[in-house]
């Protein structure tokens, strides 16, 4: 199921760096790992959906890629982040 934009507000507001924010790094982190856990649950329940599970391998490198970005760019956004979704990294 997609993400509600109510839940997504939320999130985005309470990852934003500054007001508008929806495009950081640590908003589409924070956004991707909500999916992610989603999908998670999904996939425990539906063992033999592939389709699903493919999907979420994309989900799960493209938020590799930005954790990747963000430790490049600045270690201490991302030592906060994976500390505020409980990543473990």
């Amino acid at each position: 199921m997609a993400i509600s934009k109510e839940k997504k507000n939320e999130i985005i507001s309470q990852f934003a760096r500054h007001e508008g924010d929806t495009g950081s790094p640590e908003v589409q982190i924070a956004v991707l790992t909500w999916e992610i856990n989603h999908l998670n649950e999904h996939i425990k329940v539906h063992k033999k959906d592939h389709h699903t599970y493919r999907g979420l391998m994309k989900k799960i490198g493209h938020r590799r890629n930005l954790l990747a970005y963000l430790r490049d760019k600045d270690v201490q956004r991302y030592r906060e982040l994976i500390n505020a979704l409980g990543l473990r990294r």
